[in-house]
């Protein structure tokens, strides 16, 4: 990957297809420029490095940024690129003549850049960047086509050398201008990406193997170094229907919402309407191209829509262990900063699913026969699990677990990017629909009577014993239980 490879522009004559140069050793200071018949010495002109972030560094000339090229010599520049820091990146290079300096001649200015050894031929009749054992990449502008860029993607590191020669185009071809000095504006610099990657990629740092650099992460089927190959790219149709079917599908957390509302579950139901809002706009920020839309940061919408999705498995799973409110409301808020914690660490991680899922079901499996000697002596005679009814089980429990288990499955195993946007969908689906069969029924009211409410009064009041009114009991025995209190 650290071989030279350069991409020419609309109006520049730069080659794509370049071999590498060679790099003899030993090079100092005036160096001789190649030429099939003579050794020559030009002055070179040094440039000053400004490094603003990581690879991206801007290489100033003294008295630029506009350089004048002399008739009679090439112009010669160096570019110094250091070792690990500078060859993760993309070089830069730009000309840009000033038509008004040429007083009206056919002149062209011809740039070449070469590795180790600046390089120019003393050949009119021809103009090229290589020779038998150097090669480079050329650049031209002149009053047709008046800008030339040059990109070279993990450019080898060391001095790289620009020679600028201004030449006039004539019946036998490229000679000497007489008295035509041109003027040209160069600017250098090195970037992470070509160009950011556009608006169908992303420029994101990897590290492999202690080696840093900078790549373009490519969407909607864009290619190439600067996501610039449209050849496999989506259509408009296609990248609108994906962002329809992943924003659209988070529709299906409606009827879990009502349903939690209409069983008294409000902590649930606001967990389930988080979830579907930062879902929908999160994916409808994600999409790549002109069919996105965000209504804040990425990287918030983002957290906020794998946190509610993992809140949304816990709190129903939780609400199925009918535990004590207390003890739940302390699981709700430890899931919320354990969840949080795990999310920063990783995104993307499968356990971030599968750990508070298995967690929770755990605490299910215990919570659920501890409510079995809570029911009738007929359910404890029978040892009956919690829920008790099988209908529960058939109509509920084991649709819902199924579902789920799907879900889990198709975001594992089946996701990929190819099938990301209907596959992300599906999953979707699965999820609010499993949430909208696991989330247990209201709670049912006791149906034990306890003590009836005293009426209110002062003072006592004689009750009259029937049995005593009858005369079937002796007066001397009469009990004080004959007198209450009201």
């Amino acid at each position: 990957m650290n071989m030279p490879h350069s991409f020419g522009s609309a109006g520049g004559m730069a080659l794509g297809d370049s071999p590498p140069p060679t790099s003899p050793n030993g090079t100092k200071h005036p160096v001789p420029i190649t030429s099939p018949a003579s050794e020559r010495c030009w002055p070179i002109r040094p440039t000053l490095r400004n490094e603003l972030d990581t690879f991206s560094v801007h290489f100033y000339i003294f008295f630029g940024p506009n350089v004048s090229v002399p008739p009679d010599r090439p112009a010669v520049f160096v570019i110094n690129l250091l070792p690990v820091l500078d060859s993760g990146g993309v070089l830069n290079l730009e000309l840009r003549l000033n038509v008004s300096s040429l007083c009206g001649e056919n002149v062209t200015v011809f740039g070449c850049l070469n590795h180790e050894v600046p390089l120019t031929s003393s050949d009119n009749a021809s103009v090229t960047c290589e020779t038998e054992s150097l090669a480079g990449f050329l650049l031209s502008v002149n009053a047709t086509a008046s800008l030339s860029r040059l990109r070279i993607p993990y450019p080898q590191t060391g001095s790289w050398y620009l020679s600028l020669r201004s030449l006039c185009a004539t019946e036998h071809g490229f000679e000497p201008c007489t008295n035509v000095t041109a003027e040209v504006y160069l600017r250098t610099y090195l970037s992470p990406c070509i160009n950011d990657c556009g608006i169908y990629g992303q420029c994101k740092l990897l590290r492999t193997n202690n080696y840093l650099y900078a790549a373009c992460e490519c969407k909607a089927g864009w290619n190439g170094w600067g996501c610039t190959d449209n050849s496999e790219a989506f259509s408009y149709g296609f990248q609108l229907l994906s962002t329809l079917l992943l924003c659209l599908s988070n529709v299906m957390f409606v009827p879990p919402v009502a349903i939690a509302v209409r069983s008294h579950y409000l902590l649930e139901a606001a967990v389930y309407i988080f979830t579907m809002f930062f879902s929908t706009f999160y994916h409808a920020c994600d999409q790549p191209g002109i069919v996105v839309f965000c209504i804040m940061e990425y990287d918030v919408l983002q957290f906020c829509d794998f946190l509610g999705s993992l809140m949304s498995v816990w709190v129903t799973v939780i609400a199925m262990a009918r535990l004590q409110p207390v003890v739940k409301q302390v699981l709700y808020l430890l899931g919320a900063m354990l969840l949080s914690m795990a999310l920063q660490m990783d995104r993307h991680g499968l356990w971030n699913l599968l750990g508070p899922s298995l967690f929770a079901l755990g605490i299910m499996a215990v919570a659920w026969p501890s409510l079995s000697p809570l029911q009738t002596a007929r359910t404890i005679r029978r040892r009956h699990c919690y829920p008790p009814t099988w209908k529960r089980w058939a109509f509920y429990l084991c649709p819902g677990a199924l579902i789920a288990a799907a879900a889990v499955l198709l975001y594992a195993f089946v996701e990929t990017e190819e099938n990301y946007f209907y596959i992300h969908s599906i999953w979707h689906l699965l999820i609010a629909g499993s949430v909208g069969f696991l989330l247990p029924p209201r709670a049912k009211p006791s149906r034990r009577l306890g003590p009836l409410p005293r009426r209110k009064g002062c003072g006592y009041q004689l009750c009259v014993n029937e049995q005593e009114e009858l005369g079937l009991v002796d007066p001397a025995v009469a009990s004080i239980n004959s007198i209450c209190t009201s």
